[in-house]
């Protein structure tokens, strides 16, 4: 006697990455309804779509943002295949190549590293021992903001306080006063209290613009 017949196995959803295998969050929201926004948020690309989208537009959406922010990140990086370092040691070599670049390789940290606990500084030097920190708060804001933060505490490790002599050594580095005023901007929303769900409110005035992202109108067939 024939058993009962099966039913096929639903196959397991696969995960989705990004081009170089970063992980990837779609998030559905009810208040975004105009646009579509692709940003970093602690190494993982995360894409805001309006909840009402159907699966196919999904779909379309997140793989035309995806391309669009590795596109961007490739700029913002100073060139195709270059990462944002998310490791320590990748960091260190960063900071290297930085020091080369813009301080005639005179900066030469100990250590160079990502930390969670530095709440009112996105970044520290002590230049006794070479060592430097960055507050993981760093990790999904533009390129050219961290490589701004990540080169004025090796300037520091030259000349520790903030006269003339320090800021000259900046002046070389083409995104120092855009990258200033970028974390003053910042810094202004945090004391503010305004969270990121806030900047879905503005999207119908076309006024919200994702962290090292992009942001479009969900309608609009022009992408690039």
């Amino acid at each position: 006697m024939p058993g009962p017949a099966r039913t096929p196995a639903t196959p397991a959803a696969v995960p989705l990455v990004t081009a170089d295998g970063a992980p990837v969050e779609v998030r559905r929201s009810a208040r975004r309804r105009r646009t579509v926004a692709a940003f970093w948020e602690n190494g993982t690309a995360v894409v805001a779509i309006p909840a009402s989208f159907s699966r196919a537009q999904e779909r379309e959406w997140v793989h035309r943002m995806l391309e669009k922010l590795r596109l961007q990140g490739a700029r913002g990086a100073g060139g195709a295949g270059r990462r944002r370092p998310r490791s320590d040691a990748a960091l260190a070599d960063h900071a290297a190549a930085l020091s080369a670049k813009y301080l005639g390789g005179r900066a030469v940290p100990s250590s160079v590293r990502w930390v969670g606990n530095q709440n009112s500084r996105w970044g520290s030097a002590t230049p006794s021992d070479g060592t430097i920190r960055l507050s993981d708060k760093l990790r999904p804001m533009p390129q050219w903001v961290i490589d701004y933060v990540l080169l004025h505490e090796l300037a520091h490790l030259l000349v520790a306080g903030h006269n003339a002599a320090f800021w000259r050594l900046l002046e070389a580095y083409p995104d120092t006063q855009r990258a200033k005023a970028f974390l003053e901007g910042v810094t202004f929303a945090t004391s503010r209290g305004l969270a990121a769900d806030d900047a879905d409110d503005a999207d119908d005035a076309g006024q919200a613009e994702a962290p090292d992202g992009t942001e479009v109108p969900a309608g609009a067939g022009q992408l690039f």
